[in-house]
């Protein structure tokens, strides 16, 4: 916060978003819903709108997500909070888990580890989130995500376990 001679600073972040029924977003394989959101045919989820995240690439068990950090999401020691860069992490690999995954196939994930190397500032540039497929059985996978900063030194990485389940589709 900027200390001015008549208070704080004041500045904003703004946005906006579409949400589509969740029945729509399963309609599809998970490689097929990522594509529609990277080729701009629905919108992704209203988080990354929060935290401007983009799918940047995207592969059957691949996914990278790219974030550029700003000062709304500093906390006290300005510096981007870690809540922040685990949503992020969880994100690329609930993606990357996704897109290995057929329509009618969901997932949860129990576990999440996530262990924080070097701050991410806005001075950092823009933050690349990869994420892999380690594990993938019927029921259980495990994933590995890795944010990198432009020199691709090792920011945050975490390791997930995700229950995999058949969903329920609505017949009309």
């Amino acid at each position: 916060m900027i200390l001015e001679k008549d208070g704080p600073k004041q500045k904003s972040h703004t946005i906006t978003w579409t949400y589509q029924a969740i029945e729509q977003n399963q309609a599809q394989s998970g490689l097929e819903y990522l594509l529609a959101i990277k080729e701009g045919r629905i919108s992704p989820p209203p988080v990354w709108n929060l935290i401007g995240c983009r799918l940047a690439e995207i592969c059957e068990g691949r996914v990278t997500l790219e974030v550029t950090p700003a000062e709304y999401h500093y906390n006290r020691f300005g510096v981007v909070q870690g809540g922040i860069l685990c949503t992020i992490l969880d994100a690329s690999m609930a993606c990357t888990l996704s897109s290995s995954l057929s329509q009618g196939t969901g997932f949860s994930s129990p576990e999440l580890n996530v262990n924080y190397f070097r701050p991410v500032r806005v001075e950092t540039g823009v933050v690349r989130c990869e994420s892999t497929i380690i594990h993938k059985g019927n029921r259980i996978a495990v994933l590995e995500g890795k944010i990198l900063d432009r020199e691709a030194r090792l920011c945050a990485q975490s390791m997930a376990t995700f229950m995999i389940f058949a969903t329920k589709r609505k017949v009309d």
